[in-house]
């Protein structure tokens, strides 16, 4: 592999600490099981007016993946950093028109796990049947498959489904979360890929038994209380210190 030099000290503490939350990212849906190879992508906006990203080196597993080796582009997917490694514009096609169309969201997490692929191409998609499917359908929008999306005119139609939804259902392809920081991107996907994995574990069994409608009202409240009013804060600095444990070196 090639070697990585440390970019701590060559770009600002704000990016730094983006490059830092990032990779983590990326361990831990290394660590959850959720990678395809090389072949999903977890991208992050730097914040400022010049509409810079964070990306995954193309060809890397995701538990090597490091702060310094994440690569800084355009929206055009163009390096700005000189990186020994090569990225991949194809797949910031979905990344960089969700960033375009949602100033709002920081980050963008996109994947093709078993269970998200299998439920995506379920007519019904994801049922009311879990604690954790209540958490995510009051806030889940929909993309009918359009091919691998490698289309620029594609790009309007994924813009408009996810509107201003947390979850969107790629349909034959996969789940993908956004948020306005990397740790409210990956709960969103830890909650959307645990409704997922249950449905299909559910549907194995019997006569299945959904939450009353009613409930699923309730739940942007019931967040706000589940999680003390911290969001993601409440998970994030212990799934770092699980890292710290399970796969060192992530903030180098």
């Amino acid at each position: 592999m090639n070697v990585i030099t440390s970019l701590k000290d060559k770009v600002g503490a704000e990016e730094w600490q983006l490059r830092v939350d990032l990779a983590a990212a990326y361990r831990l849906v290394a660590l959850y099981g959720w990678s395809d190879l090389v072949f999903t992508h977890i991208s992050a906006r730097i914040p400022g007016p010049e509409h810079h990203f964070l990306i995954n080196p193309y060809g890397l597993m995701f538990d090597e993946i490091t702060a310094s080796s994440l690569v800084k582009v355009d929206q055009q997917c163009n390096k700005l950093i000189d990186s020994p490694f090569p990225v991949n514009p194809a797949g910031f096609t979905i990344h960089s028109c969700i960033h375009d169309g949602r100033p709002d969201v920081g980050c963008v997490l996109h994947t093709h796990t078993r269970a998200g692929v299998a439920v995506s191409a379920q007519r019904c998609g994801l049922l009311p049947i879990s604690q954790q499917s209540t958490f995510v359908i009051p806030q889940l929008a929909y993309h009918d498959y359009e091919g691998v999306a490698l289309r620029d005119d594609e790009k309007p139609r994924l813009q408009k489904d996810l509107g201003q939804s947390t979850y969107l259902m790629l349909r034959n392809h996969g789940l993908l979360t956004v948020g306005p920081s990397v740790a409210e991107a990956f709960l969103a996907m830890y909650t959307f890929e645990a409704a997922c994995q249950i449905q299909i574990s559910a549907q194995a069994g019997g006569e299945l038994v959904q939450v009353d409608p009613k409930i699923m009202e309730t739940m942007p409240q019931v967040i706000q209380m589940v999680t003390k009013g911290q969001g993601a804060g409440i998970a994030w600095p212990a799934l770092l210190r699980r890292l710290d444990r399970q796969s060192p070196g992530y903030d180098q």
